[in-house]
Formats: structure tokens, sequence, C-alpha cells
């Protein structure tokens, strides 16, 4: 299969990322409407409808762009050998933000909520320490797939990934700063506020540190025979 143009795999960053942060806020309105007053219930339900979300677009979009939807992902891809320019790994970067901006704005639009900044503060010792080991996590689960010839099941086991670590990680696991930026822009269940959302970017690249060298020890790359 030939690859596909650098505006494609662009459009499918965008519009992935986007899906996904529509998919994250929109769920956790409807859980919040539906099962008002019940968390434990909201989170259920919002961990549920992401993981399968996730799962779907990293099946229509891994063909194009490889369905990165996040930019942890794609700078641990540059670091790990991939051969993208620093423009390309520019582009994706832009495309994934603006789409998750642009998803909250969707998923606030479609339940009739104004987009307003969060005010949700989450920024503790505990949460950003979840996020480094959420992300940490994601990265090595995703090249770990990679470099064992198993990247068909990117999909459902990041989406079984990210359904767990909802649960086991204190932050929700939001693993993704494009997500993060996203969710800013929604005052309602997933949102976060912007004071929360720098130090939660932090860790996240923490993490994503983290995983590329958790890649680098499991699973190196075979050396290259000299002749």
């Amino acid at each position: 299969m030939n690859p596909a143009p650098p505006w494609r795999r662009a459009a499918a960053e965008f519009l992935g990322t986007g899906l996904l942060v529509t998919v994250v806020v929109g769920s956790g309105i409807a859980a919040q409407r539906l099962s008002p007053n019940d968390v434990g219930l909201e989170l259920m339900e919002n961990s549920i409808a992401t993981a399968l979300g996730l799962a779907v677009l990293i099946l229509i979009f891994q063909p194009i762009s490889g369905a990165h939807l996040n930019p942890c992902v794609t700078l641990a891809d540059r670091t790990l050998g991939a051969a993208l320019p620093a423009g390309t790994i520019a582009v994706y970067v832009v495309a994934q933000v603006a789409g998750g901006v642009g998803g909250a704005v969707l998923a606030n639009t479609m339940f009739d909520t104004p987009t307003v900044l969060s005010t949700t503060q989450r920024a503790t010792v505990g949460h950003l320490l979840g996020e480094v080991v959420a992300t940490a996590g994601l990265v090595l689960l995703i090249f770990a797939l990679a470099r064992t010839g198993r990247a068909v099941l990117a999909g459902p086991a990041v989406g079984a990934y990210i359904g767990a670590a909802y649960w086991f990680t204190s932050s929700t696991s939001f693993a993704n700063p494009a997500v993060t930026v996203g969710r800013i822009f929604t005052d309602t269940f997933a949102g976060i506020a912007p004071g929360s959302a720098w130090p939660f970017l932090a860790a996240q690249l923490v993490g994503a540190a983290v995983g590329v060298g958790l890649v680098q020890i499991l699973f190196p790359l075979p050396r290259k025979a000299h002749p």
C-alpha cells in the first residue's frame, strides 16, 4: 500500500483526535445527565464509551496516518526511529491539538452546552503521578505491539488499556496532550481547568519519555550486521 499524501495524513490526525475528544466529552455529558449524583457510574459509562470509541478510531485511521491521535505517540515514534521529518511532526501535533479543541466544541454543541473554559481542578501530586504512569504504559503498549509484529492489534489493545487506566490511575488517564488541551474547553464531567492542564502536559511528556526508555530496554531493535 502506498503511503497517504501528507495532507491526507494530517486530515486523519485532525479528524481522529477530534472524534476521540468528542467521544470523551460527549459521553461524559451524557453520563452526567443519565446518572446524576453517581460519580462512579458516570465514570464507568464514560470509560466504556471512550475505550470502545478509541478502538474504532484507531481501526479507521491506522492505515492512513498510523492513528497516532496523540502528540506523545508522535514524538515517541520519532524518538524510537521513525523517519518522520520535523515538518511532519509539527503538522501532526498541530492537527491533533486543533482536532482536540474542535472535538470538545462539537460535543458541547451536540448537547447544547456552552463552550467555556473548564473550572475543574485536577493537578495534585497523585494525579500527576497517575499521568506519568498512564502515558508510560500507553507508549510501552503501542511500541511493544509495533516491534513484535502485532500492530494490527493496536485498536482493541489500546482501547482496552485506556478503559482500564480510567480506573487504575488516579488521574483517570488523560495520557494525551491533545486530548488534555481539548478538555480545557468544556466545563463538564470531562473538563480540566487551564491551571491543571499545564502540569498534566508536563507529566504526560515525562511519562512518554519513561515509556520510550522501557521500550528500548524490553524490545530493543536487532543490531544491524556489518558487512
